[in-house]
């Protein structure tokens, strides 16, 4: 069991119409996927446009999800716990802040769009070509998806 750290809409993208609703089959989705593989989830949201004005934290389907409050971010609070909950965090996001965050606090970033594609059922699949040697790095990232 793995604990994920989710940046909510960088996964679900911008382009949605009904943002409100693609949130929520996100979450659907997560909770299928943890009752599936059984990791910890965290995923974080802006809530400072439609939320209460300040942070929450709801448990649904034994997902911890966040929204932000007034005068913050999802980055910030993303940020906050890599520093303050100190675990092994695979944190999904496609936001190079966050990605040098998690590094710097000997976590792994993965990339949302390979996370949204493991979590509707696509395999990750890399192919190493003779000769070519992975990073420290590449190898962490190979090693956190292959959990996912």
């Amino acid at each position: 069991m793995s604990k994920l750290l989710i940046d909510g809409y960088n996964l679900i993208g911008i382009f949605h119409k009904d943002l409100k609703k693609a949130r929520q089959e996100l979450i659907e989705k997560l909770i299928k996927y943890r009752n599936k593989k059984g990791h910890d989830i965290t995923v974080v949201f802006d809530g400072y446009k439609e939320g209460p004005g300040k942070e929450t934290v709801q448990y649904r389907g034994g997902l911890r999800i966040i929204y932000s409050g007034a005068n913050e971010k999802a980055d910030d609070i993303i940020k906050r716990i890599l520093s303050t909950e100190k675990f092994f965090w695979i944190v999904i996001t496609s936001d190079k802040e966050i990605e040098r965050t998690a590094w710097k606090e000997n976590c792994v970033a993965v990339d949302s769009s390979v996370f949204f594609d493991i979590l509707n059922g696509e395999e990750f699949y890399f192919e190493q070509k003779k000769g070519m040697s992975l990073s420290k790095k590449q190898k962490a990232i190979l090693r956190a998806i292959s959990k996912l």
